[in-house]
């Protein structure tokens, strides 16, 4: 009864309503018992078992054809993701690159089974931007505050933890200037709609928030067609509209920042990526003017996704390691680094958006994101696209990296998911 009685103060901290609680507990129970029923192979820092496909059910031939699949689908963007960006996001309103873009290389990938590498391709070493597959760092930083009691609950609002933020470095001009706030300070919750903004609003991206930050509004990221609604348009209540969004992300970072009073990057590594034995070359950068003083020090505050520039700057072994810790439901060696309570929640979608939980999860409800998987499986996601696919039924991990938009990945799954055995 304690153990159902702890997990259950655990989801409530988290936000789940009472209806779900018994619901998230039996799974979670029951993984736990499987758990110690068989030992799970976890990579030490700096190695990685690789097994034959055999070994963990893994028809090779098979297997083959899903890799030659992905390396025949790589992206035909420019490599220079400089010269992409102006390409793409680059062409919107004060779309101009303000965060590192390094160039990328080819088609990579590692795929997991059972824990154990089964096959890699390209180079896995490589350190390239993840795009939006930041975003599913940033929710994770976000979730050790709320399994740590620095964020209350998901349903407070945001704006009773972010006190003004001093600026370190110039602000913009004209629609650059970031607001709300002044010239020298920031109060991104400062406005009537944005005080009513809740941290499970920002997570799921439907606050719907309004005003500049780092020099980019919220109506010029993906803006309408309708140029005239951009500044005026009626704000949506919270939680009633889905809209992908990176602006609102950029501010979920600085609240985030406001609440650990430390880098953001520096809590990642302390979490998670150390614990998980993740490399020492990862980066996660922010803008050239996302700076502030934060207790007498110059601190910049990271960016969600690499959509001006910036983000997680990564290898597919890294990412793999993120992809297993999240299969395990934040359990990595019988230590839980991220609460089973926040892994369920960033797995609950929203009504307005039944394929998406927490940035950046995506959820397969009704099979709807890919098809060829199983409702279970999730995808961490990024531009370019960079795809981490999670599925504990067939206890599969696959990094895919630069593979072209469409159906490529679900023409992936479904090779992949072909080539297992049992």
């Amino acid at each position: 009864m304690s153990v159902l009685y702890t997990e259950a103060q655990r989801l409530v901290r988290h936000g789940v309503g009472l209806a779900m609680v018994v619901a998230c507990i039996a799974p979670s129970v029951h993984a736990q018992k499987a758990k110690g029923a068989a030992t799970l192979y976890v990579p030490p820092a700096g190695s990685w078992e690789r097994r034959s496909p055999s070994l963990v059910g893994v028809d090779s031939v098979k297997l083959a054809e899903a890799i030659a699949f992905a390396i025949s689908k790589e992206s035909k963007s420019p490599r220079d993701l400089e010269l992409n960006h102006l390409q793409t996001f680059g062409r919107e309103p004060l779309g101009d690159a303000i965060g590192p873009l390094p160039p990328r290389g080819g088609a990579t990938g590692v795929i997991v089974r059972r824990g154990y590498v089964v096959a890699t391709w390209g180079t896995p070493t490589a350190n390239e931007i993840t795009n939006s597959v930041t975003k599913s760092f940033l929710s994770t930083v976000v979730g050790l505050a709320v399994d740590d009691g620095r964020i209350r609950n998901v349903r407070d609002t945001v704006a009773p933890y972010v006190p003004p933020i001093v600026r370190a470095r110039p602000n913009g001009t004209v629609f650059s200037r970031d607001w709300p706030g002044t010239d020298k300070l920031l109060m991104p919750f400062d406005s009537p709609h944005n005080r009513t903004i809740t941290w499970d609003d920002l997570l799921r991206q439907v606050s719907d928030w309004e005003g500049t930050l780092w020099g980019k509004p919220e109506w010029a990221d993906r803006p309408a067609q309708d140029a005239s609604t951009w500044t005026t348009r009626a704000r949506k209540t919270p939680g009633s509209a889905y809209e992908y969004n990176d602006t609102r992300v950029n501010v979920l970072a600085l609240a985030a920042l406001q609440v650990w009073r430390r880098p953001l990057p520096d809590v990642l590594k302390e979490r998670i990526m150390d614990p998980i034995g993740a490399s020492t070359t990862w980066r996660w950068y922010g803008y050239d003017n996302s700076w502030i003083v934060l207790d007498g020090r110059e601190v910049q505050s990271v960016s969600g996704g690499g959509h001006w520039g910036g983000g997680m700057v990564i290898n597919a072994w890294d990412m793999a390691r993120f992809g297993l810790l999240t299969l395990r439901r934040g359990n990595w060696g019988g230590k839980q680094l991220l609460s089973d309570a926040w892994v369920t929640q960033a797995l609950t979608p929203t009504k307005v958006e039944p394929t998406y939980g927490y940035m950046n999860w995506f959820v397969n409800t009704d099979r709807k994101y890919v098809a060829s998987a199983p409702p279970q499986a999730f995808v961490h996601v990024g531009a370019g696209n960079n795809y981490i696919y999670v599925d504990p039924v067939n206890d599969v991990v696959a990094v895919v990296r630069w593979m072209d938009n469409g159906q490529s990945l679900n023409g992936f799954v479904e090779r992949l998911l072909g080539a297992i055995q049992r």
